[in-house]
């Protein structure tokens, strides 16, 4: 009897928490999914006398965050609020209270309680970050009707699934300014990521500001630096939306430009340092058989330590080869007097010596996975960026660090700089279905988006980041039940678009380059395409890091197209259903598609003289001359050889790359295609 019981609990909960995501998901536009929600049939109407009371006499972040609130929200309604405040202690319209400071660590409860009611709003948090997370849910709830804007009637329960959720920008390849971070920073305070972690060395430069090595900035970054005052302003700014931030100084490898101002500790004297300008993996390496080196790293890492206050450092460590070492006479006694028969036992001697200097200034050794060695303190963080398909165990080097010890972060899965699709970054599980120890579990603390700029400049970064980071920050904070793509795909929608209130640029830019391109012509034509086509993915855009270099274009073609070409989802799925089912509205939608693009040639040719246009001549071209036969061939069902010979041809020709890109509907009009034949 017990046994029914308990089954009959846990199927009605079982239910709740699929109701919770698949019933709501068409009025409720929330990301991430909260863990508990429940609806009724209440109505906050939002109008001018809409106000907002803090418990706290010093409430700090969330006093900013109220502000940042009020704005977007009267931006986003048009309604004009009289003081947006609660003013001599009288009853507000959102009454937010927290009973403490969070101190932006791993520890810190971000649990939150939001209840919408007729009258009455409420959010309640253990911190000020919760409280700041109940308000992006409360500002993500706000829909319409007939009568205006209203916030519908919650009540969500919610807290993260891991604790840290995080994005990584790359600012060495390519510089961005700080205008730029920070409008990512409010854009992952709008989906509750709480970890910006800072890639600020590499072979391409070295971007902070350093008073003690001024070599480090002076020569090696072409004048594109962080002071440190912009430093500290930027951490106080992450600060007030809960965000941590973490510093990288990729080191023993990544180091052409720390030794192109100091090549006296590198691994081959003489050797002409310089800022590397291509992408890859390269030979100069710190020389860790060098006390000068140690002496150096230490005092730089006591001056960053000093500027950068979170209690996690992240030093790399990741693709160093040793060529240097292996070719260094020195550095082979060296290895043989200390017993070390690897570079990697030599590295490991390394990572150990920074490892006990920034325990010694209150930090925790943050590297990339290459650091997880035999040797390796088991207080280190090992930053997952390989998984099964290097050679690892099921899980990767994730799971391999958990099980032997180690805090673990993940980004394998979850390199947005790839160019793979939203769906494949949502379908990665961090843990997946292995079976762990309660132990184990603890040590995976959660994972990081990772932006590297190789490909990317202020101008596209965002459209490279966003939307798909959304979906990601989605995997780090809700349930491991919450996997639904069409459901998210639906809710990223919204999202996507409210984004752009904070001044992202990820919408917009694409149109920028498109004018540029046309040289400020009609660009209606490049924008079908645009639709249609994404940019090559996994680094096969720049294979080996050959084409692209520091300086090279990046306001292409292919960089107004993103991982998740418009149009192309909706007309694949089109067809999918109408080859299945011979859906009579599907035909009408790709027969609506087909014939856009069979007279996509004709307006592209009006730009075409255009040098930057030119090359997607071919592309358009094939296009239209496929749409306007499939087109013919579903109104006549009729084809002849001659047309399928074409056809053929044509597909064949839209199968390979163009200027960078891809056709995303080439297979579902080869599936057309097919289709076709049966009217020969």
């Amino acid at each position: 009897m017990k046994k029914g019981l308990i089954f009959i609990v846990l199927f009605v909960v079982f239910v709740q928490e699929s109701y919770s995501q698949n019933a709501l998901n068409e009025t409720h536009n929330l990301m991430p999914w909260p863990k508990h929600i429940e609806v009724d049939n209440s109505k906050y109407l939002i109008d001018s006398n809409l106000t907002i009371s803090i418990n706290e006499n010093n409430p700090g972040r969330v006093s900013r965050a109220a502000v940042n609130f009020l704005r977007r929200l009267s931006n986003r309604t048009g309604v004009f609020f009289n003081t947006g405040f609660s003013l001599n202690n009288e009853p507000a319209s959102i009454e937010i209270s927290f009973d403490k400071i969070s101190s932006l660590s791993i520890e810190e409860d971000e649990s939150y309680t939001l209840e919408i009611r007729n009258k009455k709003i409420s959010i309640k948090a253990k911190t000020d970050v919760g409280a700041l997370y109940g308000l992006q849910t409360l500002l993500q709830s706000v829909t319409y009707d007939q009568e205006g804007y209203y916030f519908p009637g919650l009540t969500v329960h919610d807290d993260p699934r891991f604790v840290w959720r995080g994005l990584m920008i790359d600012v060495a390849r390519h510089f961005q300014p700080i205008a730029v971070l920070k409008r990512n920073l409010d854009a992952m305070a709008s989906v509750k990521l709480n970890v910006f972690h800072w890639h600020l060395t590499d072979d391409q430069g070295f971007r902070v500001e350093s008073k003690i090595f001024p070599k480090l900035h002076q020569k090696a970054s072409d004048g594109l630096y962080y002071t440190q005052e912009q430093v500290k302003d930027l951490i106080d700014y992450a600060s007030g939306l809960g965000i941590r931030v973490v510093p990288e100084f990729d080191v023993p490898g990544h180091a052409s430009a720390i030794l192109t101002a100091y090549p006296e500790i590198g691994s081959k004297i003489g050797y002409d340092y310089s800022i590397e300008r291509y992408a890859g993996v390269f030979d100069p390496t710190l020389d860790p058989t060098n006390e000068k080196t140690y002496e150096f790293l230490n005092t730089l890492f006591e001056e960053m330590a000093l500027l950068f206050p979170d209690q996690y450092f992240h030093i790399g460590g990741d693709e160093n080869e040793g060529k240097h070492w292996t070719e260094n006479k020195k550095i082979k006694r060296f290895k043989r007097k200390h017993k070390l028969e690897t570079n990697h036992d030599l590295q490991t001697y390394f990572n150990i010596r920074l490892e006990k200097h920034l325990n010694s200034l209150g930090k925790k050794l943050m590297g990339w996975d290459e650091i997880m060695t035999k040797n390796m303190p088991k207080t280190a963080v090992i930053h997952s960026w390989r998984g099964e398909n290097e050679g690892l165990p099921k899980g990767g080097s994730l799971i391999k660090a958990a099980k032997a010890g180690y805090k673990t972060v993940l980004s394998n899965g979850f390199y947005i700089d790839r160019m793979l699709s939203v769906e494949h970054h949502y379908k990665t599980e961090p843990i997946g279905d292995l079976e762990l120890t309660k132990a184990e579990r603890s040590n995976i603390l959660g994972g990081e988006a990772t932006m590297w700029s190789e490909l990317v400049t202020p101008l596209t970064i965002d459209s490279r980041i966003w939307p798909r980071t959304a979906a990601i920050a989605e995997r780090f904070w809700s349930q491991k039940e919450v996997t639904d793509i069409d459901n998210m795909l639906l809710r990223l929608r919204d999202v996507n678009n409210n984004l752009e209130e904070l001044g992202l640029t990820h919408i917009k830019n694409r149109d920028v380059i498109l004018r540029s391109m046309a040289r400020y012509q009609d660009i209606s034509s490049l924008i079908t395409l645009s639709k249609i086509c994404e940019p090559l993915k996994v680094y096969s855009r720049n294979k080996g890091g050959t084409e692209y270099k520091s300086f090279s274009p990046f306001a292409l073609f292919a960089d107004a197209c993103t991982a998740d070409a418009q149009d192309a989802r909706t007309f694949n799925t089109a067809i999918k259903s109408y080859l299945e089912n011979q859906d009579a509205t599907k035909l009408t939608l790709i027969k609506t598609y087909l014939n856009k693009w069979a007279t996509n040639y004709e307006e592209l040719m009006f730009i075409a003289e255009s040098p930057n246009v030119k090359p997607l001549i071919p592309l358009s071209k094939n296009l239209s001359r496929t749409s306007k036969i499939l087109s013919s061939v579903l109104e006549s069902k009729n084809i002849t050889n001659e047309e399928l010979n074409l056809l053929d041809e044509c597909i064949n020709a839209l199968k390979e790359p163009y200027v960078d890109v891809e056709l995303a509907i080439v297979n579902s009009l080869s599936d057309l295609v097919s289709y076709a034949k049966k009217f020969l």
